[in-house]
């Protein structure tokens, strides 16, 4: 056992004084009842109270010790923990082109989604993880951070029509790497969903995708969309209406992305699909991690002020109890 802060130990230095002064108060007590002998005492036999008069002081001495022992802080060493860190930083990259509002998942694309990405979220507590959106220009919502509640909240006020619409796969990409690109992290993944074709942005996906190559960041992409057409909601003067529109997926491009970095490429076409997904995404990149052991101290302190406080009691109780003077 170590103590965080010994020089409280110094304060025991003050059970001098206190033992000294209650040795002087009980020799200097004097009687006061006077008798001419007290030899018809003498085999008196001695009650409770004899013995245990000196007890409450004990009491006090062991509490003011105990008290002492807690503000040192002691603590403990034995025990040791192994520590996991993934070394991984991930981007999530994720299309909020209005396309994303058709209702061929539920209770659409874009929220899919954003529940989906919430739980790998919640799932890598030790991670960096960044969020990239983009539709017919990009930008980063989050940069890398551990701190995970604000990461969520600003996934939960992701929506379409915050950026300029159309779908830019290329520059979504291009500016996640950006993101990653001088990060020390073991492992360097982008997870980047789309349900469209490249038509927007000065840079191609396949050379966004080469780039990604260069910094060592290897990108999963998710094509998100059922197989031929999606009901999607058109609002009109008398309320919302649905239309049929056709689902285009560049599913080759999107392949050739996850190929050139050493990703792979996945088609959702419902929500338990898209879970599936991020959950085999999850599996894959927890093989890669690094192990720290260090030890770890656990205070103590309760239980020794805990004590202190009893004998403290302790010591009222018999002084206003059984050993209780009456003037």
């Amino acid at each position: 056992m170590i103590f965080a802060n010994p020089l409280y130990f110094l304060l025991l230095l003050l059970l001098i004084p206190m033992i000294g002064w209650y040795i002087w108060k009980q020799r200097s007590m004097k009687a006061s009842l006077r008798l001419s002998s007290s030899s018809g005492f003498e085999k008196a036999p001695k009650s409770l109270r004899m013995y245990l008069r000196h007890l409450p002081f004990v009491f006090r001495i062991i509490a003011f010790t105990l008290l002492v022992v807690a503000l040192a802080r002691p603590q403990t060493t034995n025990s040791w923990n192994t520590s996991t860190t993934e070394g991984i930083d991930i981007v999530l990259s994720l299309d909020i082109s209005t396309s994303m509002l058709a209702e061929d998942l539920r209770p659409n694309r874009i929220e899919a989604a954003k529940d989906v990405a919430a739980s790998f979220i919640n799932g890598r507590p030790t991670d960096n993880i960044g969020l990239v959106i983009f539709a017919g220009e990009s930008f980063t919502q989050c940069p890398l951070t551990t701190d995970h509640t604000v990461l969520l909240n600003l996934l939960k006020d992701i929506h379409c029509n915050m950026i300029e619409d159309g779908t830019a796969i290329g520059h979504g990409l291009a500016t996640s790497v950006s993101r990653l690109k001088d990060s020390q992290a073991i492992s360097k993944v982008i997870i980047l969903l789309t349900d469209g074709t490249n038509n927007r942005g000065e840079v191609a996906p396949v050379t966004a995708a080469e780039i990604a190559k260069a910094y060592g960041i290897r990108v999963y992409t998710v094509g998100v969309g059922t197989k031929g057409e999606a009901p999607y909601p058109y609002p009109t003067a008398t309320g919302v209406r649905y239309q049929n529109i056709p689902v285009e997926i560049d599913e080759n491009v999107l392949t050739q992305i996850a190929q050139i970095t050493g990703g792979l490429y996945f088609r959702a076409t419902n929500n338990k699909a898209l879970k599936e997904i991020y959950t085999e995404i999850d599996q894959m990149e927890k093989t890669k991690m690094s192990v720290q052991e260090y030890s770890k101290k656990q205070e103590e302190y309760a239980f020794f002020a805990l004590a202190g406080l009893l004998f403290f009691l302790f010591e009222i109780l018999l002084r206003y109890t059984i050993l209780k003077n009456i003037p």
